[in-house]
């Protein structure tokens, strides 16, 4: 008994240092993709942090209101950086959206969209 209540102390002190730790420039974050509307749409993520920036999402299709998580490179500042584009998965609404989504933390949500008009072909 005494022995599993010193490995509980143990464990206590070691779960918020893990949890609490910045990232330093090279780690991978956490972050999730969500898309923002009712409308399923295909996403394309980029990690602008990565030699050369990387491609993590290619076209994946995600539903209405629903998320994919995802990691990503941090800076030197412990942060994520992203950039996303998206468009309608229904041809009949044809709408388009993309942002350039900087200083990410770990844990952080990127709402993605596509509600404006899309560029001429």
């Amino acid at each position: 008994m005494n022995r599993l209540h010193g490995l509980g102390v143990t464990l206590v002190g070691v779960l918020p240092c893990s949890s609490g730790a910045a990232a330093m420039a090279g780690d991978k974050i956490s972050i999730t993709i969500t898309n923002n509307g009712t409308d399923d749409v295909f996403v394309t993520v980029r990690d602008m942090n990565a030699t050369p920036s990387a491609k993590l999402l290619s076209r994946a299709r995600i539903s209405g209101f629903a998320s994919i998580p995802i990691f990503v490179t941090a800076d030197a500042s412990g942060k994520g950086h992203v950039a996303w584009s998206a468009y309608t998965a229904d041809p009949a609404i044809h709408k388009c959206g993309r942002k350039d989504k900087r200083g990410l933390d770990n844990f952080t949500s990127v709402h993605v969209y596509a509600k404006a008009e899309c560029p001429a072909p």
